[in-house]
C-alpha cells in the first residue's frame, strides 16, 4: 500500500502544530494574492501572527497551510482541498510536485490507494474490456513523457470585475510538469474500439458527499482521445503522483484546461453516442464566441464545453522581497503559455501600456505545451510607482488582449499588470 508519508490529507483542525516557514518564504507566500500591487501589509507579519494548527492567516480571507506531500501553499478551502501555488515557484521551468496547485470538487477524495488491488477499468463500446494495475501499465506499454501546463479553468478568477462566484484564485492555479505514462490511444488500441465510437469518458476515485450530486465525469471526442498527446500518467516530474494531484493515475490532456485532467483515474469508457453528463452539459461551459465573453446584462444563450487554453503571460518578479532602485538595472521575469501552438513573443510595458518592448525568451525548449519563461532588463529612470504590464503572442498569432468577463470566471487572459514601487 502506498500512502503519502503514511498520512491522509489533514483538515484545518489537525494540521501540524507548527510550520517551519522562513520570513522570506512567508512574505513570498503572502504576496501571491496581493491584487496587482507590491505594496502589501504582509511585510508587517510577525512571529506571533502564526496560528496553531499549521494554518497562518495572512489577511482576512487568505491563509497559508501545509498538507501531506506539500510545501506551504495558499489555502482557498480545506474541504475539499483547494491550494494555490505561490508565484515564486514559477521562476523555474518545472513546478515542483510539492508546490503544485490542488483542486478537488468534492470532500470525498481518496486518501490512500492499495496498488495490490487497484485496477484501471477500460471498457464500454470496445471489443475486449480490460482491468489493468499500475504495474501492468508500466510493463505492458511504452512509457511516454510530455511537459505540459496544467491550468485550472478558473485561474485568476479573483481579478474578474464584477466579481463572480467560485474559488477566488490568484494567478497560482497553474503548474508546469513532466508527465510520464501511457498514451491513451495505446490503451484504446488494446481494447479494440468498435466502429462508430463517439466519445470517451473518464472517472476517478473521488465521490460526491451526497447521492443526489453528480459524480465527476468528463468526456473527450474519440478523435481527440486517440491522438498522440493524451496520456494516462503515473509519474509527475519523475516521481509517483502526489496523492492530492491524483495518485496513482491521472489523465493528462495537454493544451486543455485542467477540468479534463481527471485525477485518481479509475474508469475509462468508450461510448457510441455523445456523453450527456452534468460536468459536460451543465458545468464548465463557456459562451460560444471567440473570447468566451459575455456581460452581466447580456449573458450568452449559446454555450459550449470549455476546451483549449488561450494565450497568456504573467509577471513573477519582482515581488515584495525585491527592492527596485532608480538608476539600477533590474531583471523582470515571467511565464507565458497557451493551448499548444507555442509562444512566439512576449512584450513588456513599464509605463502602463504607452510603449512596449520585446522580452527575451529562454532558450530552453520543453515543447509546445510547456511554460515559456521570459525576462527583460529594466533600469527605472526615477523613483515612484510604475505600472508593469505583459502580453504574449502565441505561435498561431493569437494575442493576449483586452480584459473580458464571463459569469463563471473562466479563461482569463487579459493583459496583466502589477504596480511596482521604485525607490
Amino acid at each position: 500500500m502506498r500512502t503519502p508519508q503514511n498520512e491522509t490529507p489533514k483538515q484545518a483542525t489537525d494540521l501540524p502544530e507548527s510550520i517551519d516557514v522562513s520570513r522570506r518564504k512567508f512574505l513570498l507566500l503572502a504576496a501571491t494574492l496581493a491584487a496587482g500591487s507590491l505594496t502589501s501589509a504582509c511585510s508587517r507579519v510577525r512571529q506571533e501572527d502564526y496560528q496553531k494548527g499549521g494554518i497562518i492567516q495572512v489577511k482576512e480571507g487568505l491563509s497559508v497551510a501545509r498538507f501531506p506531500e506539500k510545501e506551504e501553499l495558499i489555502m482557498l478551502t480545506d474541504r475539499p482541498p483547494q491550494l494555490e501555488t505561490p508565484l515564486f515557484y514559477y521562476r523555474q521551468d518545472l513546478t515542483p510536485n510539492e508546490a503544485f496547485f490542488v483542486r478537488w470538487h468534492f470532500s470525498g477524495i481518496p486518501t490512500s490507494v492499495d496498488l495490490q488491488t487497484f485496477k484501471l477499468e477500460v471498457g464500454g463500446h470496445v471489443q475486449k474490456p480490460v482491468s489493468l494495475s499500475v504495474e501492468e501499465l508500466r510493463r505492458q506499454f511504452e512509457p511516454v513523457s510530455i511537459v505540459a501546463v496544467n491550468q485550472c479553468s478558473g485561474n485568476s478568477r479573483s481579478y474578474f470585475a464584477p466579481q463572480v462566484p467560485g474559488g477566488q484564485w490568484g494567478h497560482g492555479a497553474v503548474g508546469n510538469a513532466r508527465w510520464t505514462g501511457v498514451r491513451l490511444k495505446d490503451l484504446l488500441n488494446k481494447v479494440g474500439v468498435k466502429s462508430q465510437a463517439a466519445q470517451v469518458t473518464f472517472a476517478g476515485l473521488d465521490e460526491p458527499p451526497l447521492y443526489s450530486m453528480h459524480k465527476f465525469v468528463k468526456a473527450l471526442d474519440i478523435d481527440h482521445a486517440t491522438g498522440d498527446d493524451v496520456l494516462v500518467a503515473y509519474e509527475m516530474n519523475g516521481e509517483p503522483l502526489p496523492m492530492l494531484n491524483g495518485f496513482p493515475l491521472r489523465l493528462v490532456v495537454p493544451g486543455w484546461y485542467a477540468t479534463y485532467w481527471v485525477k485518481s483515474l479509475a474508469k475509462i469508457e468508450v461510448l457510441a453516442s455523445k456523453f450527456d453528463g452534468f460536468w459536460m452539459e451543465k458545468a464548465y461551459r463557456i459562451p460560444k464566441n471567440e473570447n468566451a465573453s459575455e456581460t452581466p446584462e447580456n449573458l450568452a444563450k449559446d454555450t459550449v464545453p470549455i476546451n483549449r487554453m488561450n494565450v497568456r503571460s504573467i509577471v513573477v518578479r519582482p515581488d515584495v522581497t525585491d527592492v527596485v532602485r532608480a538608476g539600477k538595472s533590474f531583471e523582470l521575469e515571467g511565464i507565458a503559455f497557451d493551448g499548444g501552438s507555442g509562444i512566439s513573443k512576449v512584450e513588456v510595458s513599464v509605463d502602463g501600456g504607452t510603449t512596449w518592448s520585446a522580452a527575451r525568451l529562454d532558450d530552453t525548449d520543453y515543447g509546445k505545451f510547456s511554460f515559456k519563461r521570459w525576462r527583460m532588463s529594466w533600469t527605472p529612470a526615477s523613483s515612484g510607482k510604475f505600472k508593469v504590464m505583459t502580453r504574449a503572442t502565441s505561435g498561431d498569432g493569437r494575442v493576449q488582449g483586452a480584459q473580458f468577463w464571463n459569469k463563471s470566471g473562466y479563461m482569463r487572459n487579459g493583459i496583466e499588470q502589477i504596480e511596482v514601487p521604485v525607490v
